[in-house]
């Protein structure tokens, strides 16, 4: 199948970016009958990510597969906002492949970077992404390491948002590929963030910082959540990403925001 074929295919099938993604196919396939099977699996609707294995993150190609929540361009966000508070210690909650973490780990080296989730197919990825013995298994902050209690500079989480009633509503992609666990927020989609709002203090110095990935409209919600910091909802208008950014009340100077 030449490149023109599939890029035809693609398009009947859907897909927007049908060039850019016949790119990607091409230099994943190791051969004819491979780009065949990988261009049917797209046309039938699987992920390209999942299919190729890697996803573009923050200039990163981070690895993902099959049944994995792929981290999305707005997420980026966070792995900007984190960066630029320069922390020495990061915890990301919910990480599933450790996108974020991966990002922070690059741009800051001399950080000290966890991440932990409870997934283990992700757990898998997010060993390739993070150094292995800084990736962590359990429900939220279940499995990390004590030391790490009140030492913390930033603890930073895309946990899942989306309202239950709302999943049946996602793309085809999001809601037939990837885990329901991993998008599934409870009734009003912030259940997670209730929880990380409640167990962030007790890993973070005085003066940490907690981001949370939420939406425009349940950001407020997200920030009710954090009790006991002082909050700010950051915005990337490019690429769609709300944040809010909690400060541990009485300690610290006010963060700087995020550029857009």
């Amino acid at each position: 199948m030449g490149s023109d074929e599939i890029v035809v295919a693609l398009r009947a099938a859907g897909c927007v970016f049908a060039e850019e993604e016949t790119a990607v196919l091409i230099g994943s396939a190791g051969s004819a009958a491979e780009l065949d099977a990988l261009v049917a699996a797209r046309v039938a609707g699987s992920p390209l990510e999942q299919l190729v294995g890697w996803v573009d993150f923050a200039g990163l190609r981070i690895a993902v597969g099959p049944g994995v929540f792929v981290p999305r361009r707005r997420t980026e966000l966070l792995a900007r906002q984190v960066i630029a508070l320069r922390p020495a210690v990061v915890v990301e909650l919910c990480c599933g492949v450790a996108a974020v973490a991966a990002a922070v780990a690059a741009a800051l080296p001399e950080a000290e970077v966890h991440a932990a989730d409870h997934s283990p197919e992700a757990l898998v990825h997010a060993r390739e992404n993070l150094r292995p013995d800084r990736v962590h298994g359990g429900d939220l902050d279940a499995e990390l390491p004590p030391d790490l209690r009140g030492r913390v500079d930033v603890v930073v989480a895309n946990a899942p948002y989306v309202p239950t009633a709302a999943i049946g509503t996602m793309p085809p992609e999001a809601r037939d590929h990837e885990p329901h666990e991993a998008l599934d927020g409870g009734a009003d989609g912030l259940d997670h963030h209730r929880r990380i709002g409640a167990l962030a203090p007790r890993w973070l110095r005085p003066g940490g910082h907690l981001l949370i990935e939420t939406s425009r409209g349940q950001a407020a919600g997200t920030a009710a959540a954090m009790v006991g910091f002082t909050t700010e909802v950051l915005r990337d208008e490019e690429r769609d990403g709300t944040a809010v950014l909690g400060t541990l009340s009485g300690a610290g100077s006010p963060p700087p925001r995020s550029s857009t």
